[in-house]
């Protein structure tokens, strides 16, 4: 049958979550919801296929993918059972993880993964690929998570060989039904419901700038690696083959998802990570003799995605269907999904403790009040607003030095402190949503026409209302909107303000969520979308924290510096 191609369209939305939330990227529609199922039979729901037309002389295959879970283990015991319902509805489903178990919360502060990797090999996972954050405490700490996994790794673009810690359990080859796991390969070959199916791994080359691999692990060209894993696949005779990358759907770094599918002909599927990006169903790309499809499951193990492929004799994509199984979806305060005993059982006695422990721990102190929250944060400047854009500016030179100015929407600081000691519990109370970092590059008139958005609404609250660092800006409520920026002025130097130029190029940090769009910033969605952000991927509250701890004696007395001024007052 001939496949149809799928249309879709990005757009922006904020989704919340018990203790963290960040940006939603392009998707094709709505998340399709589970059904509202009555108490009794939520502990037997079972997972649908999303197939139409159901061949049944066509190969079919399910894939459960999760990516940039980062740490979030709170509702892991909900992922699981979700796991076990599709491997009930599909014994012979494959369960892939796309990188970035590493970072983003006290459970991976206190634990270094292996807390995830426990409950991955509970899960059982068939296989991963390493993100960027992998890297981030060296290859020490990611030697002991892979040597202690239950599944292989596969990596083609990254060369672990000269590496001491990694190379004893790395090997340069497609390996056939991989016995041993805790193994790095290019790529493995699994046989599935009696079909052999082909999977290798991509990691973002941006990994060298943005964490900390050391100088003896090698990142190559990711798009003649995947040239070369497919050409070895067709070789062995394997003609359903799968990219498992972290290298992001529409990154600007210079690598990415879109790109792989139209350079690199036979990839059958590309389950993604890296850019956060939530597609609810999966989008396909048709540019070279055989269609690709594409999926990635958005953050923070908010969903777990799903996709059900048919091939037909010759491996070609027939038909395929996907969703996002959303893991936290309540009816009548109660969650659909059911917690899977023995995860949970795990989770609260011999992790849950010490994290609940951690969030007492006390990173600095602040000799003022620190302004947050709605209206102010969402008003006017504030000193939490100057203390977060600073640390965030100050974060973003140490990738990229050019970086000037920072920006933070004040909708997400969310809290004030009270002067005194600040603990952990108080930086998730300003920042609970975990954004990450990105670095964009914007014209002077560009960054002009944020501010206007920026201060449409005032004097009234406006949750993208940007606080600032290293620029200062004047503004008349009193004018109509799109006409009420005055002047602008940038320290290029760090030092010395100077007026902004319309036509030069600034390199500008903020989150990713206000990069990608979020609070109607559309002239930074353009930038995104024309390649212009790269994503680091600090979570803000690490950031925060980092930059609190640096200060002398680790105390803070951020003031009011006449970096954003309403004329009409």
């Amino acid at each position: 049958m001939k496949v149809q191609k799928t249309l879709y369209r990005k757009f922006f939305s904020v989704l919340t979550a018990a203790a963290m939330m960040t940006t939603a990227t392009a998707a094709l529609a709505a998340p399709k919801e589970l059904p509202v199922l009555p108490a009794k039979a939520q502990a037997n729901a079972s997972y649908e296929s999303t197939l139409h037309n159901n061949d049944k002389s066509n190969y079919a295959l399910t894939i459960m993918h999760t990516n940039d879970t980062h740490a979030h283990l709170d509702n892991i015991a909900r992922r699981i059972t979700a796991i076990k319902q599709v491997r009930e509805a599909h014994p012979g489903s494959l369960l892939l993880d796309a990188g970035d178990v590493f970072s983003g919360t006290l459970y991976f502060n206190e634990y270094e993964g292996l807390a995830d990797l426990e409950f991955m090999n509970l899960a059982g996972y068939d296989a991963m690929t390493f993100g960027n954050h992998e890297f981030d405490k060296g290859t020490a700490t990611l030697a002991n998570f892979v040597k202690e996994a239950g599944f292989p790794f596969v990596s083609a673009n990254v060369d672990f060989k000269k590496d001491g810690n990694i190379s004893p359990y790395f090997s340069d080859e497609i390996k056939n039904n991989p016995k041993r796991n805790g193994e790095i390969y290019n790529g493995i070959i699994k046989k599935v419901n009696g079909e052999r199916i082909g999977i290798f791994g991509l990691t973002t080359a941006e990994t060298v700038d943005i964490s900390s691999p050391g100088p003896d692990v090698a990142f190559q060209n990711y798009l003649e690696e995947a040239k070369q894993a497919v050409k070895s696949f067709k070789e062995k005779g394997v003609n359903k083959i799968i990219a498992l990358t972290h290298i992001g759907y529409d990154d600007g770094g210079g690598d990415n998802d879109l790109i792989l599918a139209k350079e690199v002909d036979g990839i059958d599927i590309i389950v993604g990570g890296h850019t956060h990006t939530k597609l609810d169903q999966p989008v396909m790309v048709e540019a070279g003799k055989e269609p690709t499809v594409i999926v990635q499951a958005n953050e923070y193990s908010k969903f777990l995605g799903t996709l059900d492929v048919q091939f037909d004799k010759k491996g070609k994509i027939v038909n395929f269907g996907g969703k996002l199984i959303d893991l936290d979806q309540k009816v009548n305060n109660a969650y659909v999904i059911p917690d899977d005993p023995e995860a949970a059982q795990i989770l609260e006695t011999k992790y849950k403790p010490a994290v609940v422990e951690m969030q007492k721990t006390v990173i600095g102190k602040t000799t003022v009040d620190l302004i947050g929250g709605n209206p102010p944060a969402r008003t006017v400047e504030t000193n939490l607003g100057n203390l977060i854009t600073d640390g965030m500016l100050a974060k973003a030179k140490t990738i990229n030095p050019d970086t000037v100015i920072a920006f933070q929407n004040g909708g997400g600081i969310r809290a004030t402190v009270p002067a005194g000691n600040i603990t952990l519990a108080n930086v998730f109370e300003i920042m609970p949503f975990g954004n990450s970092l990105g670095i964009m590059k914007l014209t002077g008139a560009e960054i002009k026409e944020a501010l206007e958005i920026s201060v449409k609404d005032a004097p009234k609250a406006f949750g993208g209302f940007l606080q600032v660092s290293g620029l200062k800006f004047t503004y008349d409520s009193s004018q109509p909107v799109g006409q009420r920026v005055k002047s602008i002025d940038v320290k290029e130097d760090g030092v010395n303000y100077v007026p902004v130029d319309p036509n030069k190029t600034y390199v500008v940090a903020t989150n990713t969520f206000t990069a990608k769009g979020g609070d109607g910033f559309t002239v930074f969605a353009k930038a995104y979308s024309e390649g212009r952000v790269s994503e680091p991927g600090y979570v803000d509250w690490e950031t925060f924290t980092e930059y609190v701890s640096a200060q002398e004696d680790k105390t803070v007395n951020p003031s009011l510096e006449g970096r954003i001024v309403n004329l009409a007052n």
